[in-house]
């Protein structure tokens, strides 16, 4: 029995090292200007809920416009424990590009291809062109023609599931990812009960 016990005991230690590591691992690629702009989201996200109970307090995503396609720069974060707990690779609207490398513009005008800066709000899942999709409301004065302009969270084969050197294909406005990755998010999307909030920031 008392054996029992102390495996019980080692399996929880190595188990919490293992995701303490982990965590560790998820943070350490991050500049300090990657994760001084993260932060700043984060606060104004806890914020936004404290004002807004319909929204998860525990689970947002953000995507750091910064950070080249080619690396991760789409963050699934624990607002209770202030850690990223996933993160992949995630497109951008084609007429975000510049021309200039590592500069991206934006915009919320429909037919414009371009990512819309701002906070969103993850809505119901359909099935459409690109398979399964969740709707997404812009909730700022940057991004608020997202559902008209038909701004959804999806995924495409085209996006690499790992990182990579230079830049990733890019979408008609929407933050496509990987398949792989998609279906994790997902899964944290479809067990909330309450809404989740996305912020794209820059």
């Amino acid at each position: 029995m008392i054996k029992k016990i102390i495996f019980v005991c080692i399996f929880i230690i190595l188990a919490f090292a293992a995701y303490y590591l982990a965590s560790n691992k998820r943070n350490e690629n991050l500049t300090s200007l990657d994760k001084k702009r993260i932060e700043s989201q984060v606060l104004e996200i806890k914020k936004f809920i404290k004002t807004n109970s319909r929204y998860n307090n525990r689970i947002a995503f953000f995507i750091d416009m910064k950070i080249p396609s080619g690396k991760n720069r789409f963050f699934v974060y624990d607002l209770k424990s202030n850690k990223i707990i996933d993160k992949g690779l995630v497109a951008h609207g084609s007429g975000s590009e510049t021309g200039i490398k590592g500069k991206l513009r934006f915009g919320n005008v429909p037919n414009s291809l371009k990512t819309s800066l701002g906070k969103y709000s993850i809505g119901s899942n359909y099935i459409g062109k690109f398979g399964k999709a969740y709707k997404l409301y812009g909730l700022d004065t940057t991004n608020n023609n997202a559902f008209k302009r038909d701004i959804v969270f999806h995924y495409y084969y085209d996006v690499p599931y790992q990182e990579k050197d230079g830049y990733i294909c890019n979408s008609y406005g929407c933050p496509m990812v990987n398949k792989k990755y998609f279906e994790r998010i997902a899964k944290i999307i479809d067990s909330s009960e309450s809404d989740i909030l996305m912020s794209i920031y820059y």
